[in-house]
């Protein structure tokens, strides 16, 4: 090999590093990709619990139980926290377009609204739990308390796992450790918190809007 074709093989060897690292590759970074599989079975999960829940039910001569079906209320509390979980959705996003412009000062406000918008639909449920609980409707109130307090319970779980990414993404924010071209721990805890947000709208629906069914309804 001659040096100019040396010269040349160097060059657009560089060339080539110097578009990955601007970010002009090709392909999904392992932390994306990382998330992208775990939601997947996460949704392999859920159906499972969904599965079981509609199973359960249609076995069931009347569901909810006329001793339990005036039980669940969506004021004051479900509804309201429905209503923050969608919006932290929203403002999870709005950090994303804001560190895909470089802003970081955008970014921390919006994990910090989200992060605080978590927080307290957790603190709701848990005094819905509470309220519940005095109400009669307990974990071993048969088959609809059972499967009611498992598929929340789950639910609320996965909540307190995206908390905590929030969390560590606002902390790593205030520390300035995103940027436009090093992001990918944000973007892959959106997409897990916009999986919790929805999970949570099909909960929802399936618990307190979907119609009973026989003696109970």
């Amino acid at each position: 090999m001659t040096t100019s074709e040396r010269a040349m093989t160097v060059s657009r060897g560089t060339g080539a590093d110097h578009g990955a690292a601007a970010g002009h590759g090709t392909g999904i970074s392992n932390p994306i990709l990382g998330m992208l599989l775990f939601i997947t079975s996460e949704v392999m999960f859920f159906a499972g619990l969904f599965a079981a829940y509609f199973n359960v039910r249609a076995a069931a001569p009347a569901w909810p139980p006329a001793d339990l079906a005036d039980k669940l209320h969506i004021l004051p509390l479900v509804g309201p926290a429905t209503v923050l979980l969608v919006l932290s959705s929203f403002t999870c996003q709005i950090g994303v377009w804001a560190i895909r412009r470089n802003d970081r000062r955008g970014l921390v406000r919006a994990i910090g609204v989200t992060f605080v918008l978590g927080v307290t639909f957790l603190a709701m449920q848990a005094i819905d739990y509470a309220l519940l609980y005095e109400d009669g409707l307990r974990l071993d109130s048969g088959p609809f308390g059972t499967t009611y307090y498992t598929l929340t319970g789950f639910h609320g779980a996965h909540v307190l796992g995206g908390v905590l990414m929030l969390g560590v993404v606002l902390y790593r924010g205030m520390a300035g450790q995103f940027s436009s071209r090093h992001h990918d721990m944000v973007e892959a805890t959106s997409m897990y918190w916009h999986f919790v947000d929805v999970v949570w709208i099909l909960l929802f629906s399936l618990l307190y809007l979907l119609p009973g069914t026989g003696g109970g309804h």
